[in-house]
């Protein structure tokens, strides 16, 4: 029996976390390595003088052009391409993952991902025009359209119900770990003499794809997919006492058979998942990751050392810089990890949210009343920029972006739940990649009021939480639809559902 320490899931099932259950979870996370890895990656190298020059020159000219606003200079359609063509990708490819994932296992899923992201970094790395560079973006987003798609949900049908804000947040820390070492390599590989550093940044990829792939092979399937997909009810007790570190498996265990009964009813989960029953749960999986867009937190992430150089900073302090965020970031979502399933998930994203605003109003008048459209800013307010940027991120990196991902994954029931982790993904993906392509746009236009656009959804998606969003922690998966009919909202919906359907039993 592999060893842990006990728990009990609040009188509901049974169980500890064992080790098995923890380093299966932390290679499965690894596929946040991939998404954090290229977010950290793109941010650097486009704003590295040797990568400008070879594929987007025209921006490297406004650059060096003194008549071109601050606001304005790397403004470029085919520069946000490069970046945005990525999550093109990955939007088409999660709603195909859903059928991978619902028809061969979450498992098969990490793999494809895997293997699209390593062939994607190997492009990327040797592209000698932009055609192949973003043909290996491309590549790169099937990659993260697997990954995002499959693992947290793996993540939270393997964590006991106790723990699974911690675990699934292994996600969202794997993501910051990613965009640190990226930053890292940026900040040494911009060093290089001869100008093709950003080949080695790109082309590095290649080994958070190697890790996830190899590592993917060797992880064993979850409790809930050995009864929906092979009926293994056995197979599953057993694994259920292995990841619980207890034979007291059977009321899970019969839960489990339960849900998979229904869910084998249903042909097709996409139209399932918009009847009235399920309404609460569509709502969540396009709400919560249509807000964690507009926080403006891929602005920072994709753009960091664009906006730092934007500001006066030069080009190796702008990679640092990137490198300082996400330090505070993954340190962060650290604290998360320890305080999710104490605090609730509701607390966490308000108090996140407020911290989030806070420091975005103070960012956009620093910069609108020091950061006109030529010249920079003075040293110390740039590291006051700085200083509440990481404010920002820390906001971000303990509340919507981990969470961002674990309320999705567990609210809902195993009938719909590939199909609304697709639906998760896929509206991430559309706004990421709307965000992405308009960022310099909005930008240049906008100026510092773009703080304060970001700013507005970030007051809109806080009161979103604290009407509509039940609290989560602590109930077990399989039992999570009891929420949606104790909450004073959804109820009104869902209850009325629950009683017709007694009526017509009767």
């Amino acid at each position: 029996m592999a060893g842990g320490f006990t728990i009990t899931s609040g009188g509901q099932y049974s169980g500890r976390i064992t080790t098995f259950v923890v380093l299966s979870c932390m290679m499965a996370a690894m596929g946040g390595l991939l998404f954090g890895y290229d977010i950290g990656i793109s941010g650097g190298v486009t704003s590295m003088e040797s990568f400008l020059k070879k594929f987007f020159p025209k921006v490297y000219k406004q650059k060096e052009d003194s008549s071109v606003s601050n606001y304005c200079t790397y403004d470029s359609h085919l520069l946000t391409s490069f970046t945005s063509s990525l999550y093109v990708a990955g939007l088409f490819t999660s709603l195909f993952a859903s059928k991978i994932t619902s028809s061969l296992d979450r498992k098969p899923s990490i793999l494809f991902g895997g293997v699209a992201f390593l062939v994607g970094s190997a492009l990327g790395g040797a592209a000698v025009n932009v055609e192949m560079l973003i043909l290996g973006r491309l590549l790169l987003g099937v990659g993260v359209g697997f990954a995002n798609q499959a693992v947290p949900l793996y993540l939270s049908e393997m964590a006991p119900s106790r723990y699974r804000g911690a675990i699934n947040n292994g996600f969202q820390l794997s993501i910051g770990i990613g965009a640190v070492i990226a930053n890292l390599i940026n900040f040494g590989t911009e060093k290089i003499e001869g100008g093709w550093g950003w080949r080695a940044s790109l082309a590095l990829a290649a080994v958070p794809a190697s890790i996830l792939t190899i590592g993917a092979i060797f992880l064993p399937e979850t409790p809930n997919s050995l009864v929906l997909l092979h009926n293994g009810h056995e197979k599953a007790k057993l694994m259920l006492q292995r990841v619980r570190g207890t034979t007291d498996v059977q009321e899970e265990l019969d839960d489990l058979v339960k849900a998979s009964s229904i869910s084998k009813t249903i042909d097709n989960p996409f139209k399932k998942i918009i009847q009235r029953k399920y309404r609460p749960q569509l709502v969540m999986s396009i709400a919560i990751p249509f807000f964690q867009q507009v926080t403006g937190i891929n602005v920072i992430a994709f753009y960091a050392p664009l906006i730092f150089r934007t500001i006066g900073f030069g080009e190796s302090a702008s990679l640092m810089s990137g490198v300082v965020i996400g330090v505070i970031g993954t340190g962060s979502t650290f604290i998360s990890m320890l305080i999710v399933d104490k605090l609730g998930r509701r607390v966490l994203f308000m108090v996140g949210g407020i911290q989030m605003l806070a420091s975005q109003i103070i960012i956009g008048c620093i910069m609108a009343t020091q950061l006109g459209d030529h010249g920079g800013v003075s040293k110390g307010y740039a590291y006051l920029i700085l200083t509440f940027i990481c404010v920002y991120v820390s906001g971000f990196s303990w509340s919507w972006g981990p969470l961002g991902w674990l309320v999705p994954s567990e609210i809902f029931q195993l009938e719909i739940r590939s199909a609304g982790q697709s639906i998760t993904v896929a509206v991430s993906f559309i706004f990421t990649f709307l965000i992405a392509q308009t960022f310099l746009a909005m930008l240049c236009h906008m100026k510092s009021g773009l703080f304060f656009f970001f700013g507005g959804w970030v007051v809109a998606m806080t009161l979103f939480v604290y009407l509509l969003l039940p609290e989560t922690k602590n109930v077990p998966i399989e039992l999570m639809d009891k929420v949606w009919r104790e909450h004073w909202f959804w109820k009104k919906i869902v209850g009325e559902v629950m009683e017709q359907s007694k009526e017509d039993t009767v």
